[in-house]
C-alpha cells in the first residue's frame, strides 16, 4: 500500500503543483460553457440594417394590413433606448402581382435579393384566406438566401395569419372588437406539487418550477462529471503511454509491482479530479447560496456525485491506462484514444431525452448501464421529482462491480503490456492479456 500511495502522490503534485492546473481550473468551465455564455452575450445582438421586403399578394387582402403593421412596429422598435439595441426597419414594397408570367416575377424579385436590392420578397398565394385542404399551394412563400433562419419571415407570417384570422371572423359575423380576448391563449405556469407538513397540517402552495433551472442544473452536473473524467481518467492513457516509451516504466517497475503503479496512477487521477471537483462544487453551492437558489442542489445529489464521480474516474482511468500501456508510440495513442473515449462521451448526446422525460423507459435503461450510470443517472437525479429510490442503488452496485471489473481486467492488460514493445493496440490482444495474462 505504500508503495501505491508514493506512486499516486507523484503523479498528483506533478500535476496539481503546475500553473498548467490552476489555469485549467479557471478556463476549463468557461471553455465548456462557452457557447451558452456567448449566446447569452448575444442573444439581443442583431443587424441593425434596414430589411427591404418586396410583397407579392395575389389575394389582394393583406398588404395594406402589413404595411401599417410595419410602420407601427418601425415606429416602435426601431428607436434605440438605454438596456436595448435598435432593431431593424421594415420597409415593405408591394409589388402588383404578374398573373400571366408568375415564374418570370419570382425569378426577377430573386434578382433583386441577391443584388441586394432586397432583403426578401414574399408572396401570398389567391386561396390563402380558405385554404382548405389543398397542401400543393404555397398560400405563403418566403423567399430569402437564409429563409430558414430568417426572423423576418416569422414576423409577417404572424402578421399574415392575424389579418387572414381576422378576415374570416368578420365572414362569420363575429366583430373581433367586441371579444378582445377571442384569441387569448395560456402557455400554463410550471409549478410543483402541493405539500402538507405533518406537525401542523398546513398545506403549502406549490412552487414555481423555472424551466432554464430545471435543465440547467442538470446539464451542469453531468458537464462536470465529464470535466473530471478528462481531468482524471483520460490523462492515464498518454502519461502511461509516455513512460512505456521513454523506458521510465522499466525502471519503475524494478521497485514496484505492475498492479501496484497501476494503482498508484488511478489514485493520482482520483486524487486530481476530487480536489477539482471540490473547489467547482464549493463555488457552485455558494454561489447558490449568494442567489437564494439551495433548494436547486439538493445535498442528497451533491454526495452521488462525489459517489459517481470517484468510481467513474477509476473505471475510465484503468480503461485509459491499460490502453496506454498497450500503445508503442504517440500516433498509436491518438489513433486508439477516440475510439476509448466513446463510451465516455455518448451521455452528452443523451441530455435533452434524459431530461425531458428522466423517469422513461429509455433514460431509466440507459441510466442503469454501469459506463453511463455516473452522468445519466445524476441528471435524472438533480431533475424535479428525482427517481425511485431503489434505482441509484442498483444503479451504483453495477458501477461498483464495473470499475471492479475494469481495474483487474486493466491490471492484468496493464502488467503485460507495459513492458512489451512492438506489438499493435489490437482488440484481441486486449482480451487475450485479460484473460490469460
Amino acid at each position: 500500500m505504500r508503495k501505491i500511495l508514493m506512486v499516486a502522490r507523484r503523479d498528483y503534485l506533478a500535476t496539481v503543483r503546475t500553473k498548467g492546473f490552476i489555469v485549467g481550473l479557471v478556463l476549463a468551465p468557461v471553455l465548456m460553457s462557452g457557447g451558452l455564455i456567448v449566446m447569452a452575450l448575444f442573444r439581443d445582438r442583431t443587424d441593425p440594417r434596414d430589411r427591404h421586403v418586396a410583397v407579392v399578394d395575389r389575394s389582394g387582402l393583406v398588404a395594406d394590413a402589413l404595411l401599417r403593421a410595419a410602420a407601427e412596429r418601425n415606429a416602435r422598435d426601431t428607436v434605440a433606448a438605454p438596456g436595448r439595441p435598435r432593431q431593424a426597419a421594415y420597409l415593405l414594397e408591394v409589388v402588383r402581382p404578374n398573373d400571366r408570367d408568375p415564374m418570370l416575377q419570382r425569378l426577377l424579385l430573386s434578382d433583386r435579393v441577391r443584388a441586394k436590392e432586397l432583403h426578401a420578397f414574399v408572396e401570398v398565394g389567391p386561396h390563402a384566406l380558405h385554404p382548405g385542404r389543398d397542401t400543393t399551394e404555397r398560400h405563403l412563400a418566403y423567399h430569402s438566401q437564409n429563409a430558414a433562419l430568417d426572423e423576418t419571415r416569422g414576423w409577417i407570417a404572424g402578421q399574415v395569419s392575424a389579418t387572414l384570422r381576422q378576415r374570416r371572423l368578420l365572414e362569420a359575423g363575429i366583430d373581433t372588437a367586441t371579444v378582445p380576448d377571442l384569441f387569448a391563449s395560456f402557455g400554463g405556469t410550471p409549478l410543483g406539487l402541493l405539500t402538507r407538513d405533518p406537525a401542523t397540517g398546513r398545506i403549502t402552495d406549490a412552487a414555481k418550477r423555472d424551466e432554464g433551472a430545471a435543465i440547467f442544473v442538470p446539464m451542469a452536473l453531468m458537464l462536470l462529471m465529464f470535466m473530471m473524467l478528462m481531468w482524471g481518467a483520460m490523462p492515464q492513457l498518454n502519461a502511461t503511454m509516455q513512460e512505456k516509451s521513454q523506458r521510465i516504466a522499466e525502471v519503475v517497475l524494478g521497485s514496484v509491482r505492475p498492479f501496484e503503479f497501476m494503482a498508484g496512477k488511478l489514485l493520482g487521477g482520483v486524487a486530481i479530479a476530487l480536489t477539482a471537483s471540490a473547489v467547482y462544487v464549493g463555488v457552485g453551492l455558494y454561489a447558490l447560496t449568494v442567489l437564494g437558489l439551495t433548494g436547486l442542489m439538493p445535498l442528497s445529489v451533491v454526495a452521488w456525485f462525489f459517489v459517481y464521480m470517484l468510481l467513474a474516474v477509476a473505471m475510465y482511468g484503468a480503461l485509459f491506462a491499460a490502453v496506454g500501456a498497450a500503445c508503442n508510440d504517440p500516433i498509436e495513442a491518438q489513433s486508439v484514444s477516440f475510439v476509448a473515449m466513446m463510451p465516455m462521451i455518448l451521455p452528452t448526446f443523451l441530455l435533452l431525452p434524459v431530461v425531458t422525460q428522466p423517469n422513461g423507459a429509455f433514460a431509466t435503461g440507459m441510466s442503469l448501464v454501469p459506463l453511463w450510470t455516473p452522468m445519466l443517472m445524476l441528471m435524472r437525479q438533480a431533475t424535479p421529482g428525482g427517481v425511485p429510490a431503489w434505482q441509484p442503488w442498483v444503479a451504483l452496485a453495477g458501477v461498483v462491480a464495473t470499475t471492479l471489473l475494469f481495474v483487474w481486467a486493466g491490471g492484468r492488460v496493464f502488467r503485460v503490456a507495459i513492458l512489451m514493445q512492438g506489438t499493435p493496440p489490437k482488440l484481441q490482444n486486449f482480451v487475450r492479456w485479460a484473460f490469460r495474462g
